[in-house]
């Protein structure tokens, strides 16, 4: 397979746009041809899990190329749940490093905010298993609170550890200019205060509002490309090193350990194979928390740290920007806000930002290796991304 380069990045922000979805996803593409310094590309991969649903567009891709005047480019919308992202830039990757293509470009949008959150509650729901799931009234949250309850039993986290993240990434998402969430906590404010079960009500107990990520809109595109065109823009060389992808049982009451999440475990174990790293190597990751206990979980699964020792790596402070493996410098889900198809995509411009060096006031320090998980369903399709820096 031929090497493949992560050439160009663009991004909307993340809140509610009023656009038509179609000008949501072409939009971030001309910001990252811009960026690239090209104009032309072979293919377009969309990544979008609500188009049809919730705003009645299908044939998005076709729409995009034409918005962009990229015609006669192919193009094709991807679709795996909140993995939609991530799933795009790999059959981009397949693309280039298999010969068929030089150039590819990847964007993922969703306009979410165009339902209630109710209804927007209700559409994610068909993530889950339509018999043994959906029909009983379970919804993304219910199970994240299960899972959550499940995790603080066997390994003493608390609702203080979930606090902390939700204060370390939204205030992470205040250096970020894209980002939806644009409001310092802190955990004494959403925990302790008198005014904080008005303000922080339950969700899912024991999940509260803050513990939960914003209903976004939004997009972002990352362009890839053979070596020879990587090296023509005179940007950083960014090499998209490694990629896993693993499933897990659907139903999450029939895994054998519901504190597990083998999905994550396997795509970072094969995501680090290919790139030739080791978890330790990782100088920066954007990790996939839909909900503040998927971060201290993910950070166990992929290997940062051993299993029921995420929470006190957080109390140490090494996800913290300056800390010994920053977690979610943009905000991540939680705090840069969550378009279920821009997720996985808007990972990748982070972390290629960073390795660029372009993160401005939440620049890592000098990273090498950049990973990304996206999340599908509750654990069973997940994707896992491995980047490295070459110069």
């Amino acid at each position: 397979m031929r090497d493949v380069y992560a050439i160009g990045i663009g991004i909307t922000s993340f809140t509610r746009l009023e656009f038509p979805l179609s000008e949501i996803a072409a939009y971030p593409v001309m910001m990252a041809l811009k960026d690239a310094g090209i104009k032309e590309i072979d293919h377009l991969y969309v990544a979008n899990m609500g188009g049809a649903r919730v705003n009645h567009q299908t044939g998005l891709a076709s729409a995009v190329v034409d918005t962009l005047s990229l015609t006669p480019a192919g193009a094709e919308v991807i679709e795996n749940g909140p993995a939609s992202g991530a799933s795009a830039i790999k059959q981009g990757f397949l693309a280039v490093a298999s010969g068929m293509h030089d150039v590819v470009a990847v964007t993922g949008a969703e306009r979410m905010r165009e339902v209630n959150s109710i209804e927007a509650t209700e559409f994610v729901a068909t993530l889950t298993h339509p018999l043994a799931e959906y029909i009983y009234g379970v919804t993304l949250p219910s199970l994240a609170g299960m899972f959550t309850r499940a995790y603080m039993e066997k390994y003493g986290v608390t609702s203080r550890h979930l606090a902390m993240v939700a204060v370390k990434n939204q205030n992470n998402a205040l250096l970020n200019e894209f980002a939806h969430i644009h409001q310092a906590i802190t955990v004494e404010g959403i925990l302790d205060s008198p005014e904080a079960l008005t303000n922080n009500p339950f969700i899912a107990d024991p999940l509260r509002f803050f513990d939960c990520c914003p209903v976004s809109d939004g997009g972002a595109s990352v362009i890839l490309a053979t070596r020879e065109v990587a090296e023509k823009t005179g940007r950083p060389l960014v090499r998209l090193a490694g990629i896993g992808q693993a499933t897990d049982t659907h139903c999450v009451h029939e895994r054998e350990e519901p504190t597990d999440l083998l999905a994550v475990r396997r795509a970072a174990a094969q995501s680090f194979k290919m790139a030739g790293v080791g978890p330790l190597d990782v100088g920066v990751a954007e990790l996939h928390d839909a909900f503040t206990i998927l971060e201290i979980v993910e950070s166990e699964e992929v290997g940062f740290f051993k299993k029921g020792e995420g929470h006190l790596a957080l109390e140490r402070g090494e996800t913290q920007i300056g800390g010994k493996i920053p977690i979610n410098p943009s905000g991540g889900l939680k705090g840069r806000g969550h378009p279920v198809g821009a997720t996985g995509v808007a990972q990748a411009y982070e972390i290629v930002l960073q390795l660029r060096g372009e993160a401005g006031k939440r620049q890592v320090a000098d990273p090498k290796i950049g990973f990304t998980c996206n999340f599908g369903g509750f654990g069973n399709n997940v994707v896992c991304l491995t980047f490295a820096r070459e110069n």
